[in-house]
């Protein structure tokens, strides 16, 4: 495998390149906050916490996706045999509460003001994520957000397409830092997409407001997608005018572009169709550990599959040489 300088230098001199961020760079982090272990852990499935429980044990899984997906097939077996009308909505209930479950544990998991990272964090990060001219993540996390806005010397400011009043405006802007699948200071209000801000005040941090948010009856919750297929994860984006801007300048891009911290497992085929489409031709993926496991031969496979097979060119980098925080 190449190392990340040297899959860097394969590059056109002075060329421009994007990014995608997967679980693996807040994983890089801190891998005992950012992993469904620990969300598990202290995600609460209120009247069903038994039975949704029992599920992730008998499916030996900590994956909320991979229970979602059990859960979606015995709807469709129950409802092919007729089952009990009861039954079909409780099974029905159990994918809504898993998926509040879901957004409120990363919302509760995660680190409470900016403060929790390093300063030298920060500065690793911000000279890591400035070779980039597109950053594109799926992650839910602030810990990108946040690098964005420090300020530090030298200044690093990234349009993300919001504006007067934190409202998104991204048509017509110069829009560089793209969030997938939502994000934690990402919401939905009357007058359109919203970002939180600090507010310089007690309690003014985002995940506070976020915390505040979700306590409200009813309860507002973050712009995530965490729906359990690739086919439902790109429905919801279709439904958001922010999240569906997001994912077309993914396909539009032309630039080569480095995968970070991916499985590239096929629920997110949806993102890997729109790189599909696109105009870069050089594709760099990152592996992490032993590069023959079965995780990593199979990223290997889906990688060439999905990029090589449409005349990309695809190179693999150990994940461990991005040192994204130092």
């Amino acid at each position: 495998m190449l190392t990340f300088d040297e899959a860097f230098a394969t590059l056109v001199p002075d060329s421009k390149a994007a990014i995608l961020l997967g679980n693996g760079f807040s994983q890089a982090w801190n891998s005992a906050i950012f992993n469904y272990a620990s969300l598990l852990q202290v995600a609460n499935f209120q009247d069903r916490e038994d039975q949704i429980r029992k599920l992730f044990k008998r499916l030996n899984t900590w994956d909320f996706e991979a229970v979602m997906r059990a859960l979606l097939a015995a709807q469709i077996v129950a409802e092919v045999h007729a089952v009990g009308q009861q039954t079909i909505d409780n099974i029905k209930r159990d994918q809504e509460i898993l998926k509040q479950a879901l957004l409120a544990a990363v919302s509760n998991n995660h680190p409470r003001l900016p403060g929790d990272l390093t300063t030298a964090q920060y500065l690793s990060v911000r000279t890591f994520l400035r070779r980039f001219s597109q950053i594109f993540t799926v992650n839910y996390d602030l810990l990108m957000y946040w690098a964005r806005n420090q300020d530090f010397e030298p200044m690093w400011r990234t349009d993300d397409g919001f504006r007067a009043k934190r409202r998104w405006s991204g048509y017509g802007t110069e829009q560089m830092v793209h969030f997938l699948h939502g994000g934690l200071h990402l919401y939905e209000g009357p007058t359109g997409i919203r970002k939180h801000a600090y507010t310089g005040k007690v309690g003014g941090g985002i995940v506070d407001q976020v915390r505040a948010n979700l306590d409200m009856e009813p309860p507002q919750f973050p712009l995530f997608v965490s729906e359990p297929t690739h086919q439902q994860k790109k429905q919801r984006i279709d439904r958001s005018p922010y999240l569906s801007f997001c994912l077309r300048q993914l396909e539009t891009n032309r630039m080569p572009i480095f995968i970070l911290g991916h499985s590239m497992d096929d629920n997110d085929a949806h993102i890997f169709e729109a790189i599909r489409k696109s105009d870069a031709c050089q594709v760099f993926v990152s592996v992490f550990g032993d590069e023959d496991s079965d995780a990593n031969r199979r990223l290997k496979a889906n990688s060439l599959a999905f990029f090589g097979a449409v005349g990309k060119h695809v190179d693999f980098f150990d994940a461990s040489t991005a040192a994204a925080w130092g």
